[in-house]
């Protein structure tokens, strides 16, 4: 782990005078979109086709009530509380693709390669939510009714920047494009454990392909992310902090989204030691943030501001887990007591 005391031995062998230079969204989206345009030519060729309707049983499927069969009902599900908490915060959070692609429309626009890419990430992301809902409703995994008026809730409120995130001018090209680096990595992670708490090989497996995509995502994020570094260290290293400073998941704001992201959290779904060492420590790693010497003094402030951040996360993700080990102990020796 960094410390922030260790940044100047990091890059004393590179130090010299750097001149930052400043870009508005648009310049940005010029001077970059070349990258844009290689790696959307790159995720075309490595992504694999599949289809949603080859990853769901439906042979388990029967009518409800409305079509003369049964409604659910809570025995019927083979998945446990946790896996239900986070197949259904996996599920919503894809639901809410309409708003992620107004959000990319605003800030990577819809001209040129920037325009087919925001396309194409669409297309594929609106295959997660179909074959998780397919999934859910065939296989009776959680209460239908139940989970699509949270869709109705989650829909309707949407995602986007805070009132606060918005007064702060937290809102352009560069934290979006740094925002979706850290987030496209967190999803694969939590689709992936996601898929092993189920202990259905099946949905394992369809989580599993829903993590693949999520991966090639950040990749395509991760590289333009880099490229803006290189091209305005400063401004890009700002919106990068910020962004892990202030991180939140987009599920924020749906229905139970606490309750259900304690229990991942947990549970090992999605936990802050995760969120540290699989998210955030490896892309400030891919990007070299703390082996750069092209950050200007202000650049530099910033990044020590980071480390000092990295360093409070990491006591807080020791403090969690402290907590977390006490709280399961309890709850297995109440188990233990009930049992006899």
């Amino acid at each position: 782990m960094w410390r922030a005391g260790d940044l100047p031995q990091l890059v004393k062998q590179g130090v010299r005078r750097v001149i930052s230079r400043q870009l508005a969204d648009g310049e940005l989206l010029n001077e970059l979109h070349h990258v844009a345009e290689d790696n959307l030519n790159r995720h075309l060729s490595v992504a694999t086709e599949w289809h949603p309707h080859d990853y769901v049983p439906w042979d388990l499927g029967r009518n409800f009530a409305a079509m003369g069969g049964q409604d659910w009902s809570p025995e019927q599900s083979q998945l446990s509380e946790i896996a239900k908490a986070a197949m259904i915060t996996n599920l919503l959070t894809e639901d809410n693709l309409p708003s992620y692609h107004r959000e990319a429309a605003q800030y990577f626009s819809l001209d040129s390669a920037w325009g087919t890419w925001v396309g194409r990430w669409t297309a594929e992301e609106a295959r997660h939510s179909i074959v998780l809902r397919d999934y859910l409703v065939v296989t009776r995994g959680v209460d239908p009714v139940a989970l699509e008026r949270a869709r109705m809730a989650h829909m309707t409120t949407g995602f986007g920047a805070t009132a606060e995130e918005e007064a702060q001018h937290k809102t352009d090209f560069l934290l979006s494009i740094a925002y979706v680096s850290f987030q496209e990595l967190a999803t694969r992670v939590s689709h992936r454990n996601t898929g092993k708490v189920c202990t259905d090989p099946v949905a394992d497996r369809m989580l599993a392909r829903i993590a693949a995509d999520e991966n090639l995502h950040m990749i395509f994020y991760r590289n333009v992310c880099g490229a803006a570094l290189d091209l305005v260290p400063d401004q890009a290293i700002d919106a990068v902090a910020a962004v892990v400073e202030n991180f939140r998941m987009p599920g924020r704001g749906m229905p139970d989204f606490r309750r259900n992201g304690v229990l991942m959290a947990k549970h090992g779904i999605y936990d802050p030691r995760q969120h540290l060492e699989e998210v955030v420590t490896p892309t400030l790693r891919k990007w070299q943030i703390f082996e750069r010497t092209d950050f200007s003094a202000a650049g530099e402030k910033r990044r020590e501001q980071l480390a000092v951040y990295l360093t409070k996360l990491q006591a807080e993700v020791v403090k969690f887990e402290e907590q977390r080990d006490r709280l399961l102990a309890r709850e297995a020796k109440k188990r233990e007591l009930q049992a006899t």
